[in-house]
């Protein structure tokens, strides 16, 4: 499977920098995989494309002010550190911004505690020890870890969260979700909608590029992910009575199709806790995903190739360029896109 066979061509202009006001003012591109037919709406008709009985899975991570400004010790030159995983409450793998950060190097985070460089992971990653605990000071001394292709600054950090995220711990945010408003979600609610909550901790990898050749030879980081008994229990009772399980975001998708991964004979999911490796190519085989809501991906990503495995490489490319003739807005604080 050829990286070069998920390439397509976007003029910056495409590239959304501010997020819809409201949020729910975001165009909607639904695509039906039985007939390939397009439809074109805001996202606040959701409501009305989906049946009483359905589930929406939502991923309630929360983005941590990941990015911080350190100095060299001795010397002080500067060093930026982008956090990605917490390992234990002073150990932290990052990618690190730098020469010659190598292991035995110390740093000194601005406003904020010393840090060692203990071990190399390859390219600009770095596993961290802080002298302290760093999570208590995140909000004070780091910065919102917006993507590079952002250049606008944020006019309040909320804006680079979801409504309902709930537990910290991501490098990024679950973007598919950034659409939703508190009155959206209660209009769900009100329409028989099952509201489901898991939770999958973004690192950046999942938005990196694919640089290999070959897609197959891309190694995918693991990131924790949780889908509870309360969550695997609603998911049984709405496939039992015919309902339909709708991903927002290809977090909830790798979440899902975990949990189905270790679920026994006769269940969609099981309950499910840990590092997931999953990595989703089209040939991969669907068993608790019905639906798919996502937003525009980054040509040449993990995320392109997750949603044409669920709906078709050509499929989804020729969205793509009718997306891009009617004007729709890409990537993060871009439109969306649902999957039927």
């Amino acid at each position: 499977m050829r990286t070069s066979d998920y390439d397509y061509l976007l003029p910056p202009e495409h590239i959304a920098q501010r997020p819809a006001s409201p949020r729910d003012a975001s165009r909607l591109m639904v695509l039906r995989r039985d007939d390939s037919a397009l439809e074109h709406l805001r996202f606040r008709d959701l409501p009305s494309l989906l049946r009483p009985g359905d589930a929406l899975v939502l991923n309630q991570t929360r983005v941590i002010p990941a990015r911080l400004h350190a100095r060299k010790q001795p010397g002080g030159g500067r060093v930026e550190l982008l956090l990605l995983r917490r390992v234990e409450p002073q150990v932290w793998e990052a990618l690190v911004g730098g020469k010659a950060i190598r292991p035995g190097r110390r740093l000194a985070v601005e406003g904020g505690p010393q840090v060692e460089v203990l071990e190399d992971l390859g390219g600009a990653r770095r596993r961290l020890r802080f002298s302290e605990p760093l999570s208590p000071k995140l909000e004070r001394i780091g910065e919102m870890p917006l993507p590079p292709y952002i250049h606008a600054p944020l006019q309040a950090p909320e804006e680079y969260q979801t409504v309902f995220a709930r537990h910290p711990g991501s490098a990024a945010a679950p973007t598919a979700g950034l659409h939703f408003t508190p009155d959206l979600l209660q209009r769900l609610e009100a329409g028989g909608i099952r509201l489901v909550r898991v939770t999958l901790h973004i690192g950046l990898d999942t938005f990196a590029p694919v640089s290999e050749e070959l897609a197959e030879d891309h190694p995918i980081h693991t990131e924790w992910c949780q889908l509870d008994a309360a969550a695997a229990e609603t998911l049984q009772s709405v496939c039992s009575g015919g309902g339909r399980i709708i991903a927002v975001g290809t977090t909830s998708v790798r979440t899902l199709e975990t949990a189905a991964r270790h679920a026994p004979t006769g269940q969609v999911v099981s309950p499910f806790q840990g590092p997931t490796d999953l990595y989703i190519l089209p040939g991969h085989e669907f068993r608790a995903v019905d639906a798919v809501l996502t937003n525009f991906h980054l040509p040449r990503s993990t995320l392109l190739m997750l949603v044409s495995a669920f709906a078709g490489r050509e499929r989804i490319l020729a969205a793509y360029e009718q997306a891009k003739a009617d004007g729709y807005r890409f990537y993060s604080f871009g439109d969306a896109m649902l999957i039927l």
